[in-house]
């Protein structure tokens, strides 16, 4: 099979079968081998009776529905486990991203041998205040902060390799830094395509501008992964031999001055240089805690699927 192409959605049931349509003339009209992998995150509308129906019509179809809404990251992950194409896509459900986009993309992977390619909203059809801007000022902090050279880390449209999908773990809301994550595994041969953006069709847009406050924290997240999510210890046992360093000779020069330079003064728990030791020690051993059970936690099994899969075809 040449491609996989992962859909999550939720309440998108005006644009589904327009969409269906949209990519199996692109596909047939390039010969490609594929299946269209629909992922219903929660949705209260008549979205899922859709994707039955047009599974039942067409076996390239398949879906995956969920219990409730879990979140993009959450579909993404069901969609990346379930594929079995040389070459994954993902692209959003409500139409603004455009099939045509897939062979030079294809292309791209296969042929330059690009690991991951993510399409670039050049040209938005949206809000300035509410999207454009805080987008371009999301996609500046995430260029600085983590080294990959993109202009649009949020868009939906992205191909992968196989093996970058399957090797890549997508939890909490890390969709947007899929790229980070590839990077991160290894994987750095990662580059970009202008694609051509639309305004919206039907209905409304699911994520609120909440999603630029929890997109920084998730920044914040994955630096702190890339650089120190393997060894822990290396952050919190350098802070707290530090903190302990500064308890430790504070506590060391009051015992001197106590004993030695002015025995007949304060009492040493009367000074706040006291304070400010016992506060540094406490911290430190707090921090080396931290890293132990980082360490701890790092080295044990766990199993990174939070989510229920209620019904699949």
């Amino acid at each position: 099979m040449n491609i996989s192409i992962v859909i999550p959605l939720l309440n998108e049931e005006e644009s589904l079968t327009e969409l269906y349509h949209w990519i199996a003339t692109v596909m047939q009209s390039n010969g490609f081998l594929y299946e269209l992998i629909f992922i219903d995150d929660g949705s209260t509308d008549d979205s899922w009776n859709i994707i039955e129906s047009l599974a039942g019509e067409h076996p390239e179809v398949k879906g995956i529905r969920f219990q409730r809404n879990y979140g993009k990251s959450q579909a993404l992950h069901a969609g990346f486990s379930a594929a079995q194409g040389d070459v994954i896509f993902t692209m959003d459900a409500d139409l603004q991203d455009s099939p045509e986009e897939i062979p030079e993309m294809y292309r791209m992977i296969t042929v330059d041998n690009f690991d991951l390619v993510s399409g670039w909203k050049k040209k938005r059809y949206d809000s300035v205040l509410s999207k454009n801007l805080p987008s371009k000022l999301f996609n500046y902090a995430a260029r600085k902060t983590s080294g990959v050279k993109l202009h649009d880390f949020n868009c939906g449209l992205k191909a992968y390799k196989r093996n970058v999908v399957k090797a890549i773990e997508v939890t909490g809301e890390m969709h947007r830094y899929i790229p980070v994550l590839a990077k991160n595994a290894g994987f750095t041969k990662i580059s970009e395509k202008p694609v051509h953006h639309q305004a919206r069709k039907f209905g409304s847009t699911k994520f609120g501008s909440e999603r630029f406050i929890r997109g920084f924290l998730d920044l914040i997240t994955i630096w702190f992964l890339s650089r120190f999510g393997k060894r822990p210890m290396h952050l919190f046992g350098a802070w707290g031999a530090i903190m302990h360093v500064i308890g430790f000779l504070l506590a060391l020069y009051l015992g001197i001055d106590k004993l030695f330079l002015n025995p007949h003064g304060r009492l040493i728990t009367e000074r706040p240089q006291f304070f400010i030791a016992l506060t540094a020690m406490i911290l430190g051993t707090q921090l080396f805690l931290a890293g132990f059970l980082g360490e701890l936690i790092l080295r044990s099994k766990r199993d990174s699927r939070n989510y229920i899969i209620k019904e699949q075809i």
